[in-house]
């Protein structure tokens, strides 16, 4: 049996493999070109462009330049050369990219910089330009010229390596490579199939066959859409609509335009939202990918500064790949305080020394993995390259090192902004979205024309960047300008269209400025005026269908419940459960009425219930920025001052008491708190610009000074604390208290527990107490009591005292103003106390009666919380509904109007 088919193939003839070549214009001319060969089975056919074919030709490794080759060889090049009278400039963002765009059209134009180096100072500044350059290439990589002089070298060898010749989807061809095609078709058959395509004037007939067509006659149609994004939206439901209705299939159609990169962010989105495969023919921007995103946090670290925000990117981005970061555990960024910006490398290595290895998630001491990265970033631009090697691999890597060739690192952030990567859909079984050159070397039957206005389609014609036209001709530097490119293309387009095409311009830009039409539009009539609310025929989305069909919208829960609460908010006379009305006896309400209380949260409690229940029962809370704030604000500072306080205290008590020490000895116990706190705040908390931090610290030294060199007194001092904790609070210091703090406090007859820290508490002989209470704001001009229940401390903390230290203790309770030296002495604190157990028995049963509706406080200027009331809501939402509230509250609203 084998022998007997060995004989059959060895008496079989196979027929000779006949050679053809076809050359293109783009990738994408290439993809469907050679996916059609392969559909008809064509054998020994070869697809290429004119770039490839005189590589091929030429022979060994030569190739043409590549682009980044070139931008890699300029940016080596520029230190090195002497570049005479663009010397001045050659450091500058952005002279990279001008000289790599300025040397590719000489090369393409086939001017010989060199030989033409004595008409211009500036010819010969890019003549030396061009040497260096071509020194530091690739010896394989070859300009235009002497790669097509290195082909027609070896024209003989073009019959057997590539048969007949066939130019397909050309409409014109850079003057370098022409004496290379008319060299070619005086040893092979060559072809010009144009098409109903314009054949080139410098075409030499009489050796090139040309083969054109009629051109098609397709349905065309002018719409008018509001804006670019309008314009998008309306390819896309177009592209959608056919393929539905069986029309046409994804590869069928193609959406184009001039201006391209106004619409690819439009289309990035829209092609998400759609679930349809549009294939971005010249590249999607790095920026879109989580690739590029990593290299991008990358280079906002290396720009803007180390911050903990910006951190905590980086790490999320590079997780999933191999490097530094993949090998700190899982989750690692939750040992970061939330509201410190760690905006230095000292204050990351002082937070990283005070970790353990209990503190990290796998309970493995990482901090010398951490201080490493910190380290690297830490260098800086300047070694952005190497900071790039260390941190990022794969593809991340290979976008850090193509930013930095096509600019300096200082740019980086507008470079990788540009930068593009090749779109990994198949434009074979897609929807093709491209610049018109591409479509017209590869025309679809059905096409949609994006941003057919003037000064955009076609682009005004501008002059070179460093070889303006009194140096070189434009026409001469140029020969195929973009203007005429775009006029070409677009007529290409239309001619080579076989069913549809739809021509769109925007009525205003993103602005709001009116566009003009194209010039290209004319004798093409006035079409539709899309409005941009209107109801489509077709959706292109789910999302699309139900924003355009208000019936349908109606039926989703989401929009029922939207609708529901936006009515329940504007009713003037009604609280709504969207206004805070929840049902009686809520075990959420029972849960956070139940728990340890403190004077902040019952303080909320009393001027606005509803964010009582959102902070404590819901866990609500202001989002923490971490950013370095120009200034500290109110809060922050009389922290500050608070914590400077603490420690000074705390020290002076050691060293003998507050009683026995000298101004001096207490000045000096001041500033080194001061410095203490300082210390741990530029590590833990956001800070302002070291000027202002400074004058803070001064600022709070001042006031601190204030409150203990200049205390009232009336009685010696048997002993003075700072930050008493009481109700189960524990000490923030190591020291000695007048009570045990864990003893539960309760206020009387409410069922409510207390806690927290009296800011100062001194003892003296005579069985007194005086509890004080430091505020940095400025005093009130009247006396205060409970001051519309704003003012708690005073009351609170006169409470627990007497609850610690027995009901026979003598207590004055008082608020210090530190900026006026100025005392508020709370008269009879026990009759303020019994007012405010019966405002808070009054809260409290309306809280369980189901009233967690706004207060007085809600919407307020320092409200916290106001991020999850409507829109401008202390203007609008809570004066619509403050007198349906205030009847809902009824008695406990009454602490509001207390002095």
């Amino acid at each position: 049996m084998l022998h007997n088919i060995g004989t059959l193939n060895m008496g079989s003839r196979v027929p000779p493999l006949v050679r053809s070549t076809t050359i293109t214009f783009g990738r994408l001319a290439v993809h469907e070109l050679r996916l059609k060969a392969a559909r008809e089975g064509s054998q020994g056919l070869q697809i290429m462009t004119i770039e490839q074919f005189a590589a091929r030709l030429a022979g060994g490794f030569s190739q043409a330049v590549q682009m980044d080759s070139l931008r890699a060889a300029v940016q080596s090049a520029i230190p090195k050369a002497d570049l005479d009278e663009l010397e001045r400039i050659k450091h500058l963002p952005g002279f990279v990219k001008a000289a790599v765009d300025t040397i590719s059209k000489v090369w393409l134009a086939d001017i010989n910089l060199y030989a033409r180096r004595h008409e211009h100072a500036r010819i010969a500044s890019l003549a030396s330009l061009e040497q260096a350059v071509l020194q530091e290439l690739p010896a394989s990589q070859l300009r235009p010229t002497d790669l097509a002089e290195q082909a027609l070298a070896r024209q003989d060898h073009i019959p057997a390596i590539f048969g007949k010749i066939d130019i397909q989807g050309l409409t014109e061809l850079s003057p370098c490579w022409r004496p290379l095609l008319q060299g070619a078709a005086s040893h092979t058959q060559v072809r010009w199939i144009s098409g109903p395509r314009r054949t080139p004037d410098w075409l030499d007939t009489n050796h090139i066959q040309v083969h054109s067509s009629q051109p098609h006659e397709p349905q065309t149609h002018r719409v008018n859409a509001a804006t670019a994004y309008h314009e998008a939206i309306e390819a896309v439901r177009w592209a959608r609509q056919l393929i539905a209705s069986g029309t046409a299939k994804p590869h069928e159609i193609a959406i184009a335009s001039a201006a391209a990169s106004d619409y690819d962010d439009h289309l990035l989105a829209l092609r998400s939202d759609a679930n349809i495969d549009i294939h971005f023919a010249h590249g999607v921007k790095v920026a879109a990918s989580r690739e590029g995103q990593a290299a991008a946090a990358l280079a906002d670290i290396l720009l803007r500064g180390l911050s903990q925000s910006r951190i905590r990117r980086l790490s999320t981005l590079l997780r999933t790949y191999k490097g530094p970061f993949q090998d700190l555990p899982e989750r690692w960024t939750r040992i970061l305080p939330t509201d410190a910006p760690l905006s230095n490398a000292d204050a990351w290595n002082t937070l990283i020394d005070r970790l353990t290895a209990q503190d990290w998630p796998d309970h493995t001491q990482h901090g010398p993995e951490l201080k490493s990265i910190i380290k690297t970033l830490a260098q800086g631009l300047p070694a952005a390259a190497e900071i790039g090697e260390e941190l990022l691999s794969a593809q991340p890597l290979a976008i850090w090192r193509k930013a930095l060739l096509a600019g300096p690192p200082s740019s980086l952030h507008l470079t990788l902004d540009t930068l593009r990567q090749y779109d990994d859909l198949d434009p074979c079984s897609s929807i093709v979205w491209s610049r018109p050159g591409p479509l017209a070397a590869a025309p679809r039957p059905f096409v949609y024309l994006l941003g057919l206005n003037s000064q955009r389609w076609p682009h005004s014609i501008s002059e070179d960047r460093l070889l303006s036209d009194h140096i070189i001709p434009t026409k001469e530097l140029d020969p195929l300008p973009i203007p005429l490119a775009d006029s070409r293309d677009f007529h290409t387009i239309l001619a080579t269209t076989k069913r549809q095409v739809v021509l769109s311009l925007a009525r205003r830009d993103a602005e709001g400025r009116l566009l003009g039409p194209s010039g290209l539009l004319q004798g093409h009539r006035e079409g539709t005026y899309l409005r941009r609310h209107r109801i489509p025929e077709h959706a292109f989305s789910e999302t699309d269908r139900l924003t355009a069909r208000p019936q349908d919208f109606r039926e989703v829960p989401q929009a029922a419940a939207a609708e529901t609460c936006w009515r329940n908010w504007h009713r003037d006379k009604e609280i709504t459960p969207h206004d805070g009305k929840v049902r009686p006896d809520h075990p959420v309400i029972r849960d956070i009425l139940q728990g340890i209380q403190s004077a902040s949260s019952l303080r909320m409690l009393l001027r606005n219930p509803l964010g009582y229940l959102w902070r404590y029962g819901l866990g609500l809370s202001e989002p923490m920025i971490g950013a370095d704030p120009l200034t500290l604000d109110a809060l922050a500072f009389g922290d500050l001052v608070h914590q400077t306080l603490e420690r000074t205290l705390i020290s002076l008590e050691s060293n003998g008491g507050l009683a026995s020490l000298g101004e001096e000895q207490i000045l000096i116990g001041i500033n080194a708190a001061a410095q203490a706190v300082a210390a741990d705040w530029e590590v833990d908390r956001p800070i302002p610009p070291r000027i202002i931090w400074q004058r803070t610290l001064r600022e709070a030294e001042q006031l601190s000074a204030t409150a203990l060199i200049r205390p009232v007194e009336e009685a010696p001092l048997q002993g003075a604390y700072a930050e008493v904790p009481f109700g189960g609070e524990e000490s923030q210091a190591h020291v000695d208290l007048p009570w045990d703090a864990s003893v539960e406090v309760q206020i009387p007859t409410t069922g409510m527990r207390i806690r927290g820290y009296i800011d100062r508490l001194d003892l003296a002989n005579t069985n007194k107490a005086r509890v004080r209470d430091y505020k940095t704001g400025r005093a009130p001009k009247n006396e205060i009591g409970l001051d519309g229940g704003r003012e708690l401390q005073r009351c609170l903390y006169a409470f627990a005292v007497r609850a610690m230290l027995g009901e026979s203790i003598n207590i004055e309770a008082s608020l210090h103003y530190l900026r006026e030296d100025k005392t508020l002495v709370l008269p009879e604190p026990q009759a303020y106390l019994a007012r405010l157990v019966d405002y808070l028995q009054t809260a409290k049963a309306g809280l369980i009666e189901g009233n967690a509706t706004i207060g007085t406080d809600a919407g307020a200027r320092f409200d916290d919380l106001a991020f999850a009331l409507p829109a401008n809501a202390g203007a609008v939402y809570c004066a619509r509904k403050s007198e349906a509230a205030k009847a809902l509250l009824g008695a406990a609203t009454q602490v509001w109007d207390e002095p």
